[in-house]
């Protein structure tokens, strides 16, 4: 049977028919709503300069951060070790929260049980319910270790994970060996990359305290163990492929701390695994003997980074998203310093023919006004690679962005880059600002191009700007998290989705006559 003999319409049109418009006329009764005319002023008064200053005034409402709570992000981090179960405190509705929001953005189902809390819980505590799942999710699941984080039920009335963990081994529930890692992660404070940090330095510690080994570093050379590194709260599966490549180019032995790009690219076979790849937990110990650790996410990273330096007594290399030229520049620059090895020549000559395409498309960058939305590190890496193209950032928004490393702000070290570049001037960093602030600048003070996540599409079509989605989440594209953006081939991806948007616009808005074959 043909599709249009079956008559199935998919939701654009199907809504469109009269019984749909009338149904949402008819419910209009109910709703006691403001006429055409009211909308249509509230609309225009919304757009304007007088409310964009009442909209920057305000201090106790917060209207579409960009940013999601600590708990998703240590789900994340709990799938980039191997065989480990993400286990919740908290409610259920949380869980599915988190789940959702990293599945639609990966396109892959997210393995994650939590102890749904109800409301006895809240009352008498949640150790019963975490007792209980434990163990069955041991038995049903048969993870090789559980990574239990908190949200804010569980961090409000107190529940103590350690005491509750302890508990469900003199209980018989789980076995005095059984690894089970923790973090406190309470959803009212800090955000995704927090909840992270939390996580990965908790799995850390954890495999690293009750192996007994001692830090040694550089003695794990012979063995293989020479360089540790870390990708930090990764939305793109592709930027593991393509720092892999780097470093097989570099023929140096390493250790990814938290790689859950198996998760979250796993292949279709027909046949369900609730557990693809990540770090061995055999190694994690052994990476304290490592001869360094390169960070690829420093603001993200931060109390990670404190126990390697402190408790391993390693050396520690700390960058930014590494995006474009120069920031691929000090990657590789990084890793022959740490390991002792030149730059390969095979980079070199990626390099060469990355800064040729840059050339070619210069003249459609040039002088381009950009806006930007993102995670901390994610927004040093677009700046860069914004000034070094030409591009002009202007309006900046980091939700999450009160973070500091070594004692440098975010926005101080953001402000410093700007500065730097003639490119910069323009440039306003604007720090724990929402979208819907976002919002207000690009309607007064146009852009060319808005870069950021797909909650910005909202903000972009009012303002009539086109949207180059990059970062967390992506959620209308398909795929795009598959593509590297770190390295030469990351920042010639970045550049063909930046330039090929452009491209298009001026297709777009052609005046007939310069409808061009050749740009």
């Amino acid at each position: 049977m043909s599709r249009d003999e079956l008559n199935i319409k998919d939701n654009t049109s199907l809504f469109k028919e009269e019984r749909y418009v009338q149904q949402r006329e008819n419910k209009k009764q109910f709703e006691a709503p403001c006429s055409e005319q009211e909308t249509a002023e509230a609309l225009a008064y919304s757009k304007s300069a007088e409310y964009m200053e009442k909209n920057f005034s305000r201090q106790n409402v917060v209207i579409n951060p960009h940013k999601a709570c600590q708990p998703l992000g240590s789900v994340m981090a709990a799938l980039g070790f191997e065989k480990t179960l993400p286990f919740v405190h908290g409610s259920q509705g949380c869980n599915a929260y988190f789940r959702s929001h990293l599945s639609r953005h990966f396109k892959e189902p997210t393995p994650s049980v939590s102890t749904s809390m109800t409301e006895d819980a809240a009352v008498f505590g949640g150790m019963n319910n975490l007792i209980d799942g434990l163990e069955n999710s041991v038995a049903l699941y048969k993870p090789e270790m559980v990574a239990i984080c908190t949200t804010c039920m569980a961090e409000v009335i107190g529940d103590d994970l350690n005491s509750f963990i302890g508990n469900a081994r003199i209980k018989g529930v789980i076995s005095e060996e059984y690894p089970v890692a923790y973090c406190n992660t309470p959803s009212f404070v800090g955000s995704h990359i927090t909840g992270y940090d939390a996580m990965i330095k908790g799995i850390l510690s954890y495999l690293y305290t009750r192996s007994g080994i001692e830090s040694k570093p550089g003695s794990g050379a012979e063995s293989g163990e020479k360089l540790n590194v870390m990708l930090g709260f990764e939305p793109y599966t592709g930027n593991f492929a393509e720092l892999r490549k780097i470093l097989g180019a570099f023929d140096t032995k390493y250790t990814i701390l938290g790689d859950h790009s198996g998760n979250y690219d796993s292949p279709a076979t027909g046949e369900y695994e609730y557990y693809y790849g990540g770090t061995k937990l055999a190694d994690v110990p052994q990476a304290a003997n490592a001869l360094a650790t390169l960070s690829l996410q420093k603001y993200t990273l931060k109390k990670t980074q404190e126990y390697i330096s402190g408790t391993w007594h390693q050396q520690l290399a700390a960058l930014s998203t590494p995006l474009g030229i120069k920031g691929t520049d000090t990657l590789l620059d990084t890793i022959s310093e740490l390991t002792g090895l030149p730059i390969p020549a095979i980079l070199t000559e990626e390099r060469g023919r990355v800064v040729d395409a840059l050339m070619d498309s210069h003249p459609y960058l040039h002088g381009k006004r950009v806006a930007l939305v993102g995670d901390p590190d994610l927004l040093i890496g677009l700046i860069g690679f914004c000034l070094e193209t030409g591009m002009e950032p202007v309006h900046i928004i980091c939700s999450n962005g009160d973070v500091d490393f070594n004692e440098v702000k975010f926005k101080d070290e953001a402000e410093s880059l700007l500065a730097a570049s003639p490119y910069g001037t323009e440039a306003t960093v604007h720090v724990g600002k929402d979208l819907w602030h976002m919002r207000s600048l690009l309607l007064n003070d146009k852009v060319d191009l808005a870069i950021g996540s797909s909650h910005l599409k909202f903000a972009a079509k009012d303002a009539e700007v086109p949207l180059v989605r990059v970062g967390f989440p992506i959620f209308d594209r398909h795929h795009m998290h598959r593509y590297p953006i770190i390295g030469y081939q990351g920042t010639l991806n970045l550049l063909s989705l930046i330039v090929n948007t452009i491209l298009q616009q001026l297709d777009d808005h052609n005046s007939g006559f310069n409808f061009e074959l050749v740009r």
